[in-house]
């Protein structure tokens, strides 16, 4: 499975991933980038502070201010205060968000504000500094509009796609409207006992235990917590930790646990998972025993171990989705 630090439409993510900036190394900010768990607060300003922003949280903003506005520092000032957990650096958070040129006022990209937004990892090593700067230290369910040099979002030569030149600053307003769990969150259901037993850790990760017998014939679904979130529709961008056990020999192939949670559309997964995920809802864990032709088909996956007659079985706790 692919893991990706967001999930977002593609011009806006180019303008967000640390990767996708122009330059290799974006200005240094002050203070320093913290480590897990920790934060940056930063200062609010006069140049933050001369944004003004209308609408409410989680709705497109308007976003108005003298041009051009002269951006020397990152700034951040807190429009409206949620009154959720505080983020951290490392965390994983679902936001919207809407970014200006602050030369010229135009706004350059913004992301749906469709009910199911986009999920980051707050971390300089996933996104551009500016944006870490503006959702970092901040409690969730807030609006927060923040300012900063070209040079502390993509470095000295601006973003990649020209929008915002190295002499321009940038404008940001977003909301922080969530701190993404680390497993599902959802009430423990009772599941058909013929399917494999599932364990869990004092961290959500699962143990699989196969039963004896052969491998039933068609895909099975199990819901072993039910989440109150929204549901995902298909072609939607989900945030999971997942587990995968081939039937036939009861180990593991694959799996997000001890790492980052996986990030992935509907679409670019087996078929089988995709089955286990549309029409569930967020918070929720699933239990699926996947077939070969909703699997990997009859060329298995050589470099996973599994034959074309294997049949699978994935534990998916459902964290957020994107669309």
């Amino acid at each position: 499975m692919r893991v990706r630090s967001v999930i977002a439409p593609a011009a806006l993510t180019a303008l967000l991933l640390t990767g996708c900036s122009s330059s290799a190394e974006p200005a240094a900010t002050e203070p320093s980038a913290p480590s897990a768990g920790t934060c940056v607060d930063t200062a609010s300003g006069a140049a933050s502070e001369s944004v003004a922003v209308e609408g409410s949280r989680g709705d497109a903003p308007t976003a108005t201010f003298e041009t051009p506005l002269d951006v020397e520092k990152t700034e951040r000032t807190i429009v409206s205060e949620g009154d959720g957990e505080e983020t951290a650096h490392g965390d994983w958070a679902g936001i919207e968000v809407t970014l200006y040129n602050a030369a010229t006022g135009e706004k350059v990209q913004s992301s749906s504000y469709a009910g199911a937004p986009m999920q980051v990892m707050i971390a300089d090593d996933a996104l551009i500094p500016a944006l870490v700067r503006a959702i970092e230290c901040v409690p969730a369910g807030s609006r927060v509009v923040s300012v900063s040099p070209a040079a502390d979002a993509w470095g000295e030569e601006g973003s990649s796609d020209g929008a915002i030149g190295p002499g321009d600053g940038v404008v940001i307003v977003a909301d922080v409207l969530s701190i993404t769990p680390e497993k599902a969150t959802g009430e423990p259901q009772d599941v058909d006992p013929a399917l494999p037993a599932v364990t869990l850790d004092k961290t959500g990760a699962p143990t699989v235990t196969i039963p004896d017998g052969e491998a039933p014939a068609d895909f099975q679904l199990g819901v072993l917590k039910k989440g109150d979130g929204i549901t995902v529709e298909d072609g939607d961008s989900v945030t999971v930790q997942y587990q995968g056990v081939n039937w036939r020999t009861g180990e593991v192939f694959d799996q997000s646990w001890g790492d980052a949670p996986a990030q992935f559309g509907t679409g670019q997964v087996i078929a089988g998972f995709t089955k286990a995920l549309v029409g569930q809802t967020v918070g929720s864990q699933v239990i699926a025993v996947i077939p070969p032709e909703d699997g990997y088909g009859a060329q298995g996956s050589e470099s996973a171990g599994i034959k074309g007659t294997d049949t699978l079985v994935f534990v998916v706790d459902i964290l957020a989705t994107s669309r």
